[in-house]
């Protein structure tokens, strides 16, 4: 038996799931699924930085387009902190395609402009 705080709502329900994917506590189905997701195949949004030259700061910030397996965040950290972008960059740049085969690409979430 396993026990989570549901994160799909304000709400916050207290969920326990047991062994056979019943689950308790919920007061809406995307707590279920929630709590079901949890157990077979956790999935997170990654945020980060990667550098920048050229610009007025030297990070910009990153996220992934699509939530990626809870397992495989620390290579995806890998692959970004390997990337250095040239400034100008605009809102959605593509600066890393399906990273670690995940399905998910890490897009640029400000746009930021030349140093003058």
């Amino acid at each position: 038996m396993k026990e989570f705080v549901c994160i799909e709502c304000p709400r916050g329900c207290h969920l326990t799931i047991d062994d056979n994917l019943n689950v308790t506590g919920n007061n809406c189905p995307r707590g279920k699924q929630y709590a079901i997701n949890e157990v077979t195949d956790p999935k997170r949004m990654l945020t980060s930085t990667v550098k920048i030259i050229g610009a007025d700061i030297d990070r910009v910030p990153v996220i992934t387009s699509v939530e990626i397996p809870k397992g495989k965040i620390f290579d995806v950290m890998k692959e970004i902190n390997k990337v250095v972008v040239k400034a100008p960059v605009s809102l959605h740049d593509v600066v890393i395609k399906d990273v670690c085969g995940t399905g998910s690409d890490i897009i640029i979430t400000r746009s930021l402009e030349a140093s003058k």
